[in-house]
């Protein structure tokens, strides 16, 4: 379904959504560290989301077995957390988590290095790709079109000579995980699908320090960069308004 207008009642369940999200992300900010594993880091969100009474929109979701999707290093997007899957000193780590709070759904992600960075840019890519998401969001405003927000995103990301993944985009959020239309990462501006004030959206840039390219693992979930460059991620849902947006999953 196409992205809709929300109703206050639904704006305060969102916000709600949205800060139980980022209180868990925070969470396991902090809690990321080398030696343990991805699984570790599920169970910790899915204990620490029950607690404050939302549930998991990505858990089985067209089959997918978890409730957060944790990816390291070329893996872009949806990786599914295992016991055998071993966080190493320095990598990229990739957390997106969705939550449902009263049937209205957020959708967030951060990219963050495990212990120290093995190279500076890796953490330029990190700082970059968030800058991009910031870009994006600074776009918005009542009657902004999907193709503005492309645009300023792929400004930062061009600037900085990174690979942008253009098989994965943006999206509404809100009533489901992901709405129409979609909102990608790369554009023209005055073009698109128009959004207006009261509609929510995710705004969320993938950059690789390499090509565009993406491929899917065998687990058929698992999206890793075809030439195996580092990749790093970033979400926010945010809330249209008249002037501007309103972050959603922010504390």
């Amino acid at each position: 379904m196409n992205t809709q207008v929300k109703t206050a009642t639904e704006i305060l369940s969102m916000k709600e959504s949205g800060r139980m999200l980022a209180t868990i992300l925070q969470k396991l900010k902090k809690q990321v560290e080398p030696g343990m594993s991805t699984k570790d880091l599920a169970v910790i969100a899915e204990r620490e989301l029950k607690l404050l009474g939302g549930t998991a929109p990505f858990l089985g979701y067209q089959g997918f077995p978890d409730v957060i999707c944790i990816s390291l290093n070329d893996e872009v997007v949806h990786g599914i957390p295992k016991v055998n899957r071993i966080i190493q000193d320095g990598d990229l780590v990739s957390l997106d988590f969705g939550v449902n709070y009263r049937g209205m759904i957020t959708d967030s992600a951060i990219t963050l290095i495990a212990g120290k960075a093995k190279q500076k840019k890796y953490l330029d890519l990190i700082k970059f790709t968030e800058e991009s998401l910031l870009a994006g969001i600074a776009s918005v405003h009542n009657n902004v079109r999907t193709g503005d927000i492309g645009s300023a995103v792929e400004t930062i990301l061009n600037k900085h000579h990174y690979g942008i993944v253009r098989d994965l985009v943006g999206h509404g959020v809100g009533h489901y995980l992901h709405e129409d239309p979609n909102i990608p990462n790369y554009g023209r501006a005055n073009t698109g699908p128009w959004l207006r004030s009261g509609m929510t959206i995710a705004i969320e840039p993938m950059a690789t320090l390499g090509s565009e390219r993406v491929i899917l693992d065998p687990d058929h979930w698992t999206i890793r960069t075809a030439d195996h460059s580092m990749a790093a991620h970033f979400e926010h849902s945010i809330l249209i308004t008249e002037e501007g947006s309103e972050l959603l999953t922010i504390l």
